[in-house]
């Protein structure tokens, strides 16, 4: 079986806590989204994300269209991931290092998709793991340095 998910690790030049707030605040996603497709939370959404959360956004590739999410993995600090329709999951994972900053991990894992066969045969975990390196950078770029 193929391994189904990509993943892209940076360190941020912040503490995790600071990191984790802006992760977990659906209106700040548009900030850090490399993909240039996240748009704004939908009306509704929470301030905080927390577990079990449900939050939609506006997203356009090409055309606008809207998605659901719901939070799946919580720990605070630590580790937020959500899931959209298709069972696909987009996970932050944090691990504060000595010196104050913070590795950050994005993992795009379509292990849990409804249909993982037509991701594997897709370009969308490549173009993903393009755009996941663009996140971290900005990211990194929003408490003041490159990834």
């Amino acid at each position: 079986m193929p391994t189904r998910s990509v993943s892209v690790t940076a360190t941020v030049p912040a503490p995790a806590a600071r990191i984790f707030d802006l992760l977990a605040d659906p209106a700040k996603h548009p900030l850090i989204d490399g993909s240039g497709t996240v748009r704004a939370p939908r009306a509704g959404a929470p301030e905080r994300l927390a577990p079990g959360s449900t939050f939609g956004m506006d997203m356009k590739i090409g055309v606008g269209y809207r998605i659901e999410n719901t939070v799946v993995e919580f720990e605070e600090d630590r580790l937020i991931a959500w899931r959209h329709f298709n069972g696909h999951r987009w996970r932050w994972r944090l691990t504060p290092l000595p010196d104050g900053t913070t590795e950050v991990t994005e993992t795009f894992d379509w292990s849990t998709a409804r249909l993982p066969l037509l991701l594997d045969l897709s370009p969308i975990p490549r173009r993903n793991k393009a755009s996941m390196r663009r996140s971290l950078e900005r990211l990194a770029a929003l408490f003041g340095a490159a990834a």
